[in-house]
């Protein structure tokens, strides 16, 4: 939700709204590693230069809306008419889904191999599940391949937003 815009503060702020529901994403959990740890340069690089912009007063509010992404779900699960629905910010790092399976974290937030071994022709979906989400990878559009679905169309370098409404 973070470091993709011109206004990162404004996004977090979205998490407060009922309508929203997020996972966790790698921008959020290098922000609160810098935060935490103060050392805010890597994170900075990768697009978190918005928070030194801000005011004193704009860094407390995004402190707290920062920390408020420590709640937010590494992984979600859906069960909607058509099937049962896995979120995740990159990928679910098994070849079978169960629910509260322990899993790579690191992986789930930044792994990008099963993408471009399924674009090779390689591996398969991932049982467990109907469908699979996935962002993190910016493509030029939607790919669905498997139940495998990854949405990252690159909005923030001039592509199209995708969006998906499950109910």
């Amino acid at each position: 939700m973070i470091d993709r815009g011109p206004d990162s503060l404004r996004c977090l702020e979205l998490l407060h709204k009922r309508w929203v529901v997020a996972v966790r994403g790698n921008h959020e959990q290098m922000a609160l590693d810098a935060l935490a740890a103060s050392q805010l340069s890597l994170w900075f690089m990768n697009g978190g230069d918005w928070y030194a912009a801000l005011s004193a007063n704009q860094q407390r509010l995004a402190r707290k809306a920062l920390d408020d992404c420590q709640r937010l779900p590494w992984i979600l699960e859906l069960h909607c008419q058509n099937g049962m629905h896995v979120v995740a910010h990159a990928d679910y790092p098994h070849q079978v889904y169960a629910w509260q399976k322990e899993v790579d974290l690191h992986q789930v937030l930044w792994r990008r191999s099963r993408l471009s071994e399924r674009h090779a022709g390689q591996g398969n979906g991932i049982a467990g599940a109907d469908h699979f989400w996935f962002g993190h990878t910016p493509l030029r559009h939607r790919v669905d391949i498997d139940n495998l679905h990854y949405i990252d169309t690159g909005a923030v370098f001039g592509g199209e937003l995708t969006l998906v409404q499950l109910q």
